[in-house]
């Protein structure tokens, strides 16, 4: 084959090997590794940012347009897909992004195109959920400061005074803003762990809830909650959902933990409660600017537990990914519906 019809667009989290490997698997060998053309992105070693109208892009225009030169279908997770790149691209077909949704492709631009684009919802839930849970129980117990101390040679025995003890979860009421493939998740270990777990999300089926969660509304939550833990998608309605008034209705003394998006928390109103002891602790991983800045308060706020946006990062995760993504491409090219396509009005046509 003269030219490669497969572009495997990996980085250093999915690595195009990976790619290549999961496309010649699920096609059975119909497309060969010899067939696929593969590209480097700098991501994570480069940070996302935004390429011409798409956001959370990795890579330039010219070097998608150079890459994908014939090329029918594209797996990638980060690569840009632009309404440059697509009017350059006249050979693309389908484009496969490896992560929960395609913030990184021009869904309108793509289908005027006829172009269908795909993504992996669920590929990194347990992941993520497994480390919200490491951040929930780090903060709930002080890890953070006491991990701190003893790494610059202090022991403190006050951290056993009564007013400075951890939280326990069995017996204790956590709250969690979103019931979706990460939330339940929690939600199914926390309760296996004695805690009594409230629920808000208005879009959470009542029967998914049987035995695990109470369904009520965010002030309740709020009010009831000693530990509350963000798991809502970031839309119109959510951002920005949690500030200073949500945050005073919380107990004192409780913990927060948000492993979602940073645009959902109002950080500094996180800062200014963590000072004053109104928040006890809390987890984060997402921030409301990414890398964090250097004169952050939240590098220098007490009881914080921060990890640089690393919840959805395990090996199983890269091939999770990788699979879902290429069993798309096997899909279409046998002919056959597509299982996660963002822009079906395309298929049509």
């Amino acid at each position: 084959m003269d030219s490669p019809t497969v572009l495997a667009a990996g980085n250093h989290f999915i690595l195009p090997s990976l790619l290549t490997e999961a496309v010649t698997e699920a096609t059975g060998g119909a497309v060969t590794a010899g067939a696929i053309r593969e590209l480097q992105l700098p991501w994570p070693h480069t940070p996302l940012g935004k390429v011409a109208e798409v956001d959370e892009a990795s890579g330039t225009e010219d070097q998608l347009i150079e890459a994908l030169q014939g090329v029918r279908i594209c797996v990638t997770e980060h690569a840009a897909l632009t309404e440059r790149i697509l009017a350059h691209c006249p050979d693309l077909e389908l484009f496969c992004v490896g992560r929960g949704g395609p913030v990184n492709a021009n869904l309108e631009a793509a289908t005027r195109h006829g172009v269908a684009v795909c993504y992996a919802p669920g590929r990194n839930a347990t992941a993520t959920a497994e480390h919200t849970l490491t951040l929930l129980l780090a903060a709930a117990r002080g890890v953070g400061d006491t991990h701190t101390d003893l790494r610059q040679g202090v022991w403190r025995g006050d951290y056993y005074d009564y007013d400075k003890c951890g939280i326990e979860i069995e017996g204790t009421t956590v709250g969690l803003i979103g019931y979706g493939a990460i939330g339940s998740r929690v939600a199914k270990v926390l309760a296996a762990m004695g805690a009594h777990v409230l629920v808000h999300d208005p879009y959470a089926a009542p029967e998914a809830l049987t035995g695990i969660a109470e369904q009520v509304g965010l002030d309740e939550l709020l009010n009831r909650s000693r530990i509350v833990s963000l798991h809502a998608r970031l839309t119109d309605e959510t951002r920005g959902m949690i500030g200073r008034a949500q945050l005073a209705a919380m107990p004192r003394g409780s913990v927060l933990v948000n492993c979602a998006r940073g645009a959902l928390l109002d950080y500094e109103a996180v800062c200014d409660a963590l000072e004053s002891g109104h928040l006890r602790g809390a987890g984060f991983d997402v921030f409301p600017e990414e890398p964090v800045p250097a004169g952050s308060r939240l590098l220098t706020a007490p009881g914080v537990v921060l990890t640089p946006h690393i919840a959805g990062g395990s090996r199983q995760v890269a091939h999770k990914a990788a699979r879902i993504v290429a069993a798309e491409a096997a899909r279409f090219l046998r002919g056959e519906p597509l299982a996660h396509c963002a822009n079906p009005a395309v298929l049509g046509h």
